[in-house]
């Protein structure tokens, strides 16, 4: 039994297929970066779900594609996780632009791929090796365009009042934004990050709306402009786009990369179902 994972901060989609690629089950947890998650945070949200738990020794092969995963310390930290909660697998642990290039990208082909999701990120695949000039630091410093950007900007917008009354208003009927909660949720609670990316959905369902609009149009361009472009050659290949940013915004996206002279290529909201197909073919 193979377990293949496709995790962000906020959420982790869980696949078991057997040699052939036929699914076994299927299941989701709470997100997985061990940039905010202790060991005994992890092993909890494995154990909350039945068929993992249950199956955990007939596990022969761990993919793990996970946010937070960009370096040697957090891949063995989660590695060390996995081997003692899987005893019997082989464990493999990448970070989650991987499974972006896998499920977008066709093999051997040149692509620039980009993650806009609860967090962000940009690559470049040379059609055998993913390449990266920019080191995330994380959702403090970086993560532009991401959903927990959109929920930080929504927040200060309302309480600086720079957001419009009429969709201020909107806004407090669908989130408590009552200072401690807001305070303790950021800087009390796990996964604050993920707690910002919440507001996301309020910023996709107002983007006609010309405050929303123009934070998301603002943050793309930046994100083309320190990320993107960092590649000499992003104008000859295509970009493609996982996560839900980007797949809602899919307009809005196109729109500002047809400015820029860029190639929009695939966007898909997850990559799991591509991972199928590529560890079939690469058994």
């Amino acid at each position: 039994m193979k377990l293949l994972v496709d995790s962000g901060s906020t959420k982790a989609d869980w696949i078991s297929i057997n040699e052939n690629g036929k699914v076994l089950f299927t299941t989701q947890t709470l997100g997985l970066n061990p940039e905010v998650l202790s060991k005994e945070e992890v092993v909890a949200r494995l154990n909350d779900k039945f068929d993992i738990l249950h199956n955990k020794n007939q596990v022969s092969h761990l993919f793990f594609y996970g946010a937070g995963c960009g370096t040697d310390r957090m891949k063995n930290y989660l590695v060390k996780v996995f081997q003692d909660y899987f005893p019997n697998a082989v464990i493999s642990v990448h970070e989650d632009t991987y499974a972006a290039v896998y499920a977008t990208t066709p093999k051997d082909e040149k692509a620039i791929v980009c993650i806009l999701g609860t967090g962000s990120n940009c690559s470049y695949f040379d059609g055998k090796i993913l390449h990266q000039k920019v080191q995330s630091l994380g959702y403090i410093a970086m993560d532009d365009c991401s959903g927990n950007q959109f929920g930080r900007q929504l927040i200060r917008g309302y309480y600086f009042n720079k957001m419009p009354k009429e969709l201020a208003a909107e806004f407090e009927k669908q989130y408590d934004l009552d200072p401690d909660f807001i305070k303790n949720s950021l800087y009390k609670l796990p996964n604050p990050n993920a707690y910002l990316a919440t507001f996301a959905k309020f910023m996709i369902q107002h983007k006609e709306n010309e405050f929303c609009r123009k934070i998301i149009l603002n943050a793309m361009e930046d994100f083309i402009e320190f990320y993107i472009t960092q590649y000499e050659n992003c104008r000859e290949v295509p970009v493609h786009f996982i996560g839900s940013i980007a797949f809602y915004l899919k307009e809005e996206l196109e729109e500002v990369m047809t400015k820029h002279g860029l190639k929009l290529g695939n966007v898909l909201r997850r990559p799991i179902d591509g991972l199928i197909k590529y560890h079939v073919m690469n058994k």
